[in-house]
């Protein structure tokens, strides 16, 4: 297993739509191996393959406080949402530091496999259902400041670039 390097907003990567993973073998779970460790390593509670720049439709999920219950979907499809919605705040591996309120439908049911191809539906509510939603909209090449104003979109990439000036 390996901690995989995180691309952080505003790297076009980003914006990358994932294509549909056709083979279920020893790549695909050292794969989801190494996301998950990368995962737990940031810490955080989800992640997409787009954030590591593996560009398959991919995505591992933890929402457990022992951090002991990894969910893994692969090529997920969102079945059904529900029209009651819900303002949550959200965060991203991929956008260090900045949490801004979001909303999305508050139950999902998704369609997905598993990283040996099995096939499953979950229905998830609440902080599960957001995780997904935020996990498959990296799938779509997108990130959740694109639902923020063009300002508050503005002042995180400059500050994160900021921050990447000074790192180096």
């Amino acid at each position: 297993m390996a901690v995989l390097p995180i691309l952080r907003f505003p790297d076009q990567r980003l914006h990358t739509v994932a294509k549909p993973v056709d083979a279920f073998d020893d790549s695909l779970r050292r794969l989801v191996s190494d996301m998950a460790e990368t995962m737990y390593a940031a810490p955080g509670i989800g992640l997409a393959a787009t954030q590591v720049d593996a560009h398959v439709r991919v995505i591992v999920i933890d929402i457990s406080e022992t951090k002991d219950q990894l969910q893994v979907f692969v090529n997920p499809e969102l079945v059904s949402a529900s029209d009651d919605r819900k303002v949550c705040e959200e965060g991203c591996l991929s956008v260090p530091g900045f949490y801004e309120n979001v909303e999305r439908p508050d139950r999902v049911r998704v369609r997905a496999r598993d990283e040996h191809g099995q096939e499953f539906t979950l229905e998830a509510e609440g902080l599960l259902a957001v995780c997904i939603q935020h996990e498959m909209d990296h799938l779509k090449g997108r990130v959740f400041v694109q639902y923020l104003s063009r300002l508050k979109q503005y002042r995180i990439r400059a500050k994160l670039l900021k921050q990447d000036r000074e790192a180096a």
